[in-house]
């Protein structure tokens, strides 16, 4: 069974942004390839939600989008909200989703 997939706006807005880095800096082939690796993270979550690991705040899980960007989670009953994405390479500081 495939749980129901909730997308926060700021996950979509941060996604939006990073795309349009991409396409200025790497070119349109680039960002279409990070979507298409976001949309199919997202999809093997929804079959698959125990699979990230579990971040410093309660009920809330990541995974690895790629080596620099990071997709926090939560898992609540058959759903699973999308929270944010976020850049590995920040302060930890300023994560906090983060174990402490």
């Amino acid at each position: 069974m495939a749980y129901e997939i909730i997308v926060k706006k700021r996950f979509t807005n941060k996604v939006v942004h990073l795309l349009k880095y991409l396409e200025k800096e790497w070119g349109k082939s680039t960002a279409d390839n990070f979507i298409q690796t976001v949309e199919r993270r997202i999809d093997t979550l929804s079959y698959h939600p125990y699979i990230g690991i579990q971040s410093g705040m309660k009920n809330v899980r990541s995974i690895l989008i790629s080596k620099q960007n990071r997709l926090y989670y939560r898992v609540k009953g058959a759903q699973i909200e999308i929270l944010t994405l976020l850049d590995t390479r920040m302060d930890p500081k300023k994560n906090r989703y983060k174990k402490k």
